[in-house]
């Protein structure tokens, strides 16, 4: 009766949940097989529930089928997919690792993982986790989730060969097409969106992936690809969590991007990355080692902030985001073209590591500013620094 009880309140507090929809596990019973039956059909209607888009019954029947089989790797996976599409990233999460924790092989399992954990901001375990399990997981699959957390230049180098391979199809080549978006090769990933959809779709495409290009939050970018929205989320229940002696594993599964069909193979894509812009480098201060600032490690990412109508008037942006947080006089300046067939200019700055990256497009926004990181992608020391080296003091 406890459990029936604890499983009943559970269900109240979901989203939208309705006295009707409450389900509860079967009665404690020392028939094993019994509990196993009835895990199998609250986990099949748990698939059904998720093929109706209906994401609360799905969690709901997922629990379950997990609380009368809490040993079982497949139901867990199960309820990691249901707290995924219901946008519950770190119950997703927990559960993927618990299916992890009792089917080491699990590979679908990991790729899922990998993307709840993308949208929880945890980008270095969801690497972690798809290095671990690099041989299982398909290239155009494995590519996507790199670039979702942040590893673009592993993402290319994943998904460049697969995409010029003779089994390479539309997914494969949109999936590259996207990541060469969010590196900012957008030339690059017209031409490669194109050889899959039609031309009054290619802007469509374009325009969706320059939305997340540009995410607000962690979670935007899965939450999009998804098609789900992020809810707030109360954790695993402490009744289904996994009593086992071995460690979680990492694990999950990313949904590829709309698939198209053809045969069409890309030629070779030119070099992608351009070489990173260092930083220059600042007088240091007249105080103890230990106050000083952490140095930024020169890398490839920039942190843009801003597209204008040409250089000259970046020129004021820059002014503007020196006068909003003098720090950025530290970097130096660069832009580039936003597109081959406009004179708008993206004002950029940085040249440093993903991480310190991060760090100073939070601090900038703190202050009021607007900008987003992405990876260098040709972009050239603006040619104005010279006269505002003044304006950063």
């Amino acid at each position: 009766m406890r459990r029936v009880a604890v499983i009943g309140a559970l269900s109240l507090v979901l989203l939208g949940a309705g006295l009707a929809e409450v389900v509860v596990p079967a009665a404690a019973t020392s028939d094993g097989s019994a509990r196993a039956a009835d895990a199998a059909r609250h986990a099949g209607r748990a698939r059904a529930a998720l093929a109706k888009r209906r994401w609360d019954r799905a969690v709901r029947e997922s629990e379950v089928a997990v609380a009368d089989a809490p040993a079982d790797g497949e139901h867990r996976r199960l309820l990691g997919i249901a707290y995924l599409r219901a946008g519950r990233f770190a119950s997703a999460a927990r559960s993927f690792e618990d299916a992890l924790t009792l089917r080491h092989d699990d590979h679908a399992a990991a790729l899922d993982l990998a993307l709840a954990q993308v949208a929880l901001g945890r980008w270095d375990r969801a690497r972690a986790t798809l290095d671990a399990h690099a041989e299982g997981i398909a290239a155009a699959d494995r590519g996507l989730a790199l670039a979702l957390a942040g590893d673009l230049p592993g993402a290319l180098q994943v998904l460049m060969p697969a995409a010029r391979g003779p089994q390479a199809d539309a997914k494969t080549r949109q999936n590259l097409a996207f990541t060469l978006a969010l590196a900012g090769q957008w030339p690059q990933a017209r031409a490669l969106a194109a050889y899959d959809l039609p031309a009054d779709a290619v802007d469509r495409r374009l325009a969706a992936w320059a939305a997340l290009a540009q995410p607000r939050a962690a979670s935007d970018q899965v939450a999009a690809l998804l098609g789900i929205t992020p809810t707030s989320d109360p954790g695993l229940p402490i009744a289904l969590a996994l009593v086992a002696p071995a460690a979680a594993a990492v694990a999950v599964d990313a949904p590829p991007p709309p698939a198209f069909v053809s045969q069409i193979v890309p030629p070779a894509a030119p070099p992608l990355v351009s070489r990173p812009v260092p930083p220059v480098a600042e007088p240091a201060p007249a105080r103890a080692a230990a106050t000083r600032p952490r140095p930024l490690t020169p890398v490839g990412y920039v942190i843009q902030l801003g597209a204008y109508e040409n250089a000259a008037v970046a020129r004021d942006g820059w002014r503007g985001a020196l006068r909003r947080w003098p720090m950025l006089g530290r970097l130096r300046p660069t832009g580039i073209p936003a597109d081959r067939s406009t004179t708008l200019y993206r004002l950029s700055v940085g040249g440093v590591a993903r991480g310190d990256a991060i760090q100073l497009c939070r601090g900038y926004r703190a202050r009021g500013g607007r900008c987003f990181v992405r990876l260098a992608a040709g972009d050239r020391p603006a040619p104005w620094r010279a006269g505002l080296r003044l304006a950063a003091k």
